[in-house]
């Protein structure tokens, strides 16, 4: 009986840990654009709505990959923000909140939160990326494979994106791509 103790907790040990390790250190926009003033990266925002399929499979399946979670937590502050939320978020000088939110449908379709709206969001999911200046580099709607993520966070986080100026040039970035990260 007590190896069987022993076993199980050596067991649920090892998983924390690596649980842990997969672990995205997600914060709120405000404390990464606040984070970016003394050091300053770019920075992914999961824009989801608490109903929403295709975001949970983004967090089941893409944002527990331990490759996604290493190289975002290496790279970028990362930000979940609830698109239909009661949050309040300050993004250059203007403070946005959603005044139609409606606590009964917090886990249905509820309003829009305004930051939502002022950055044209229509999907859910849809990944935002920032530079370091917290100036918005691209939205990318839709849910990611932690392969099709690496992709994104590469090109954005090496500013290879800078050099892209066509679609036959971007679609020449996506078939030359070489995933490194694990399924």
């Amino acid at each position: 009986m007590k190896k069987l103790y022993y076993l199980l907790s050596g067991l649920l040990l090892f998983l924390g840990v690596y649980t842990q390790a997969q672990n995205i250190n997600w914060l709120s926009l405000n404390e990464a654009l606040e984070l970016q003033k003394t050091a300053p990266k770019k920075i992914i925002v999961d824009v989801y709505a608490n109903w929403c399929g295709p975001c949970k499979m983004l967090d089941k399946n893409t944002f527990q990959n331990e490759d996604v979670a290493n190289y975002i937590n290496a790279n970028f502050y990362a930000v979940k923000f609830n698109g239909e939320g009661d949050s309040e978020v300050t993004f250059k000088g203007k403070t946005y909140n959603n005044p139609d939110y409606d606590e009964k449908k917090k886990n249905s379709r509820n309003s829009a939160h305004d930051f939502t709206r002022a950055l044209g969001i229509s999907a859910y999911p849809t990944i935002i990326y920032f530079d370091e200046k917290g100036e918005i580099i691209a939205p990318v709607p839709g849910y990611q494979s932690p392969q099709g993520l690496e992709m994104y966070l590469k090109l954005f986080n090496t500013d290879a994106h800078k050099n892209i100026t066509s679609q036959e040039e971007f679609n020449e970035y996506y078939e030359n791509f070489e995933p490194e990260f694990k399924s």
